[in-house]
């Protein structure tokens, strides 16, 4: 089985930690996104895997190293220019075969069954298999009894609608519908498809866990959500001075130094950062390399 993992974006809405890092190697809990889609594809029985990316792009490149850290057949495609998820999708044409692929968003973690996902699609006659599930605030796909997709948007939290996880299988004829070198949204295919009678349906899933890291708020909440018991993630090399705190929750990454006083509450420090004596660190994110010698209270620091 083979499978994209969509990381072009520009992440404007994680900025300013965006500034620093591309979206898909943020960190949560002390791994990058990345990490934690590949180990989910490859429960699934996804082997070959096809990244496209842009923003920061040689920082994808040099971390993915073709595939070889994570034990699967990896391929970078770099977007000099955005091309969107339509326009991304049609440019790694040449990678797949005439099975369907299961195309997933860079920005989400979720524990949903792609072997269930991917069987319910190749059992029926479908081009595209929409995973949804029921999340009003993002609810804008309408199904109707068969989940058959009968429309998408505009707008959210229409009633009788279902929310796009970020995840889907693509029969490769769809390709064919997809403008060349141009930036186009998946979503108009879909719209067309649906338009013109082809089979699109959705397959709703429930009793998953489904995080979104596209904001910050979202971000420190996805941290939060797949911390241990203990509300507590300390990596390696780390110096905690007994005399600091730690409150309710805290992600301490690599190398990092929290002195005498400080407090870390709520918070997500990621590597090599440095808290002096006495700041105080709340509801906030810290990248990497940051000295922080001032109170940082519900806000990002970057080097």
């Amino acid at each position: 089985m083979k499978a994209m993992i969509l990381a072009a974006g520009e992440g404007s809405r994680l900025r300013p930690l965006t500034n620093v890092c591309p979206k898909v190697l943020i960190p949560v809990v002390n791994r990058p996104v990345i990490d934690r889609i590949i180990e989910f594809l490859k429960a699934h029985g996804v082997r070959e895997i096809i990244v496209n990316a842009h923003h920061h792009y040689q920082k994808i490149v040099d971390y993915l190293r073709g595939g070889s850290p994570f034990g699967v057949r990896m391929e970078i495609r770099i977007e000099k220019e955005i091309l969107g998820t339509g326009g991304g999708i049609k440019n790694t044409r040449d990678f797949w075969d005439k099975d369907p692929f299961i195309a997933i968003n860079g920005d989400i973690l979720t524990d949903i069954d792609l072997r269930r996902v991917y069987e319910s699609h190749m059992k029926g006659d479908n081009l595209i298999t929409m995973v949804l599930h029921d999340l009003p605030i993002h609810n804008k796909v309408r199904v109707d009894n068969e989940m058959n997709i009968v429309s998408i948007g505009p707008g959210t939290n229409i009633d009788g609608a279902l929310a796009f996880t970020g995840i889907q299988v693509i029969d490769p004829e769809v390709l064919d519908l997809i403008p060349e070198n141009k930036r186009y949204s998946i979503i108009g295919c879909y719209r067309r498809l649906i338009d013109s009678g082809k089979p699109i349906r959705g397959y709703l899933t429930t009793g998953h866990r489904w995080i979104d890291i596209g904001t910050i708020p979202d971000y420190l909440r996805s941290n939060l959500n797949l911390l241990p018991r203990e509300k507590i993630a300390i990596a390696q090399e780390v110096h905690i001075d007994p005399g600091a705190t730690l409150k309710e929750w805290a992600v301490i990454g690599k190398g990092s130094s929290i002195e005498g006083g400080a407090l870390i509450k709520g918070s997500v420090l990621w590597r090599d950062v440095i808290v002096r004596e006495g700041v105080r660190v709340v509801d906030s994110v810290v990248t990497s390399g940051v000295v922080l010698e001032r109170d940082l209270l519900g806000g990002v620091a970057i080097r």
